[in-house]
């Protein structure tokens, strides 16, 4: 892996750890419905510049029934959920839960018997599982008003990710770049009908507005052209690592802006939870070690 490549894959975990950030920032003012509805159109329109700078030829209507199915599971609805949980749960907390989305998609592969369950992989689930329990019962935000249903909404969100896995496995003559850029104009529609039954009460300030076009453009328009490039570049097991550094940066933005606390609870649950996460998803440093030693060779 070229010095270029490990500055995109921090920078990516970095922007993609900030996004809990920007949620748990608008949530003060702004409902989810509005604030996702911002998000995925910002996208969508700074990926159809993208495409017209990069003269892109992208076929909406012909994968319309595709678009709509990954911008639902893929977007929209883990968007939604976790700008709803990002009114009651740190941006910490929020960014640990969401590392929980490849367990999910590997025990939905097994329950669909589209996999088997090894040992390795019951080892990383019941790590994954101790993370959550020890993250969710240790942390004094887990006690707030509405914490239940908001924990259970942000893994609803992992889940929906994991869904959204096994179902992109079946769809191969769809390009990266056109499922990114699809699925935020199909997430866009799908969240309209929305609006009037989630109302901001308040006017969004000029903080507020900031956050939601960082929100929008950078944390998802650019960070999925970062995550293309990484993946032509490195492939996707390297490209997987950027998984295991979303919690990192999710924590370090919490603390450091936010003045979120970060206990001993929150550090030995994230380990669990990107530990059970490598166990599931069969990935190994060794192996990555390798990798990177061939590409430089």
């Amino acid at each position: 892996m070229s010095s270029s490549s490990v500055l995109r894959l921090l920078l990516l975990a970095a922007i993609w750890g900030g996004s809990f950030l920007f949620m748990r920032i608008c949530a003060t003012v702004l409902s989810p419905a509005v604030m996702i509805e911002a998000r995925v159109g910002l996208a969508a329109l700074f990926l159809l510049f993208v495409s017209f700078w990069l003269k892109k030829n992208i076929s909406l209507i012909n994968h319309w029934r595709h678009f709509l199915i990954i911008g639902l599971l893929n977007t929209a609805l883990p968007f939604l959920l976790f700008a709803w949980s990002a009114q009651v749960l740190t941006a910490s907390m929020l960014s640990i839960l969401n590392a929980t989305a490849p367990i999910w998609g590997v025990l939905i592969s097994v329950l669909l018997k589209q996999s088997t369950l090894s040992i390795r992989s019951s080892m990383g689930l019941i790590c994954g599982t101790a993370g959550v329990i020890l993250l969710v019962g240790l942390d004094q935000v887990s006690f707030q008003e509405g914490a239940p249903l908001a924990i259970m909404a942000a893994l609803g969100a992992a889940l929906s990710y994991g869904v959204a896995s096994i179902y992109a496995r079946s769809v191969t003559n769809v390009s990266p770049f056109d499922n990114a850029h699809g699925s935020m104009w199909a997430a866009t529609l799908l969240v309209i009908p929305l609006i009037p039954f989630s109302p901001t009460n308040n006017l969004p300030g000029v903080d507020i507005l900031l956050a939601v076009v960082l929100l929008g453009v950078l944390c998802t328009g650019v960070a999925y052209l970062l995550y293309f490039k990484l993946i032509a570049d490195i492939g996707a097991p390297s490209a997987l690592t950027v998984t295991f550094l979303i919690p990192v940066f999710g924590i370090l933005w919490g603390h450091l802006i936010l003045d979120e606390t970060v206990g001993w609870h929150t550090v030995i649950g994230t380990l669990l939870v990107v530990v059970g996460t490598a166990l599931v998803t069969g990935f190994s440093w060794v192996n990555l070690a390798k990798v990177w030693r061939e590409q430089r060779a």
